[in-house]
């Protein structure tokens, strides 16, 4: 993998131009998940977000990812009854290379892997990112062991255009042998933003058993340790 992606970069592919003059702090806040390729992830979750929070001094960031599952598609029967049906938390930390725009390590699940931000989208007007594909592998022994494609997007809606067009800019960029063909990746039902929580008598009883304390523990935990530099590099 290493050298497909050396010899990506220095033919235009894989980082594509748009990461040229990549802002970190244009990074930062929520990005709707709208398609993905990841065996380990699970294939009918939906409404998954990351939330981007950046260090004081822009080094490093806190991945919240959240999702819901099963999706009511995946499970009309039972989806409701999910203990997750409203939500779950799971956090990655990422330290950015000072010296290559758009590449960090993460770590999260008891790994680490090089992540890969190699495409990102502007408004016109404003300058913000609207759109970001990111990559991640993970190679043990001269074997790819994990390969992750996500698309994002600011928005909690993506036109049939602008997912073509993702594909477009993911094909160029050399991605499609890592999973970034239609067939080959899952794409992700959201909610609308502001849609009220499940309620039913099994997301009471999860409450009972105190489910939702427990993943607030985990979340403000991790914010502690992620505020906390000198555990970072640990």
């Amino acid at each position: 993998f290493r050298r497909v992606l050396f010899r990506s970069r220095s033919s235009d592919l894989v980082r594509q131009p748009s990461m040229d003059k990549f802002d970190v702090a244009l990074y930062d806040g929520r990005w709707y998940e709208h398609a993905f390729h990841d065996y380990t992830q699970f294939s009918d979750v939906y409404d998954t977000t990351l939330d981007i929070e950046l260090s004081a001094d822009g080094t490093r960031w806190l991945d919240d990812f959240a999702l819901r599952g099963p999706s009511p598609k995946a499970a009309p029967a039972s989806w409701e009854k999910s203990p997750v049906a409203n939500g779950a938390h799971y956090f990655l930390y990422g330290k950015l290379n000072p010296e290559e725009k758009g590449v960090l390590q993460e770590s999260g699940f008891g790994v680490t892997f090089p992540n890969y931000i190699v495409d990102v989208q502007k408004d016109a007007e404003t300058g913000a990112y609207t759109e970001a594909i990111q990559f991640q592998c993970l190679e043990r022994g001269g074997v790819r062991i994990f390969e992750g494609i996500n698309f994002l997007s600011r928005d909690a809606t993506m036109s049939d255009a602008k997912m073509q067009a993702m594909h477009l800019r993911a094909k160029a960029a050399g991605m499609y042998e890592y999973g970034a063909s239609p067939e080959q990746m899952h794409y992700v039902p959201h909610v609308p933003p502001g849609a009220p929580a499940i309620e039913n008598n099994w997301q009471q009883a999860w409450r009972a058993i105190k489910v939702p304390e427990l993943l607030a523990l985990i979340e403000s935990s991790t914010h502690s340790m992620f505020e906390d530099t000198s555990l970072m590099d640990k």
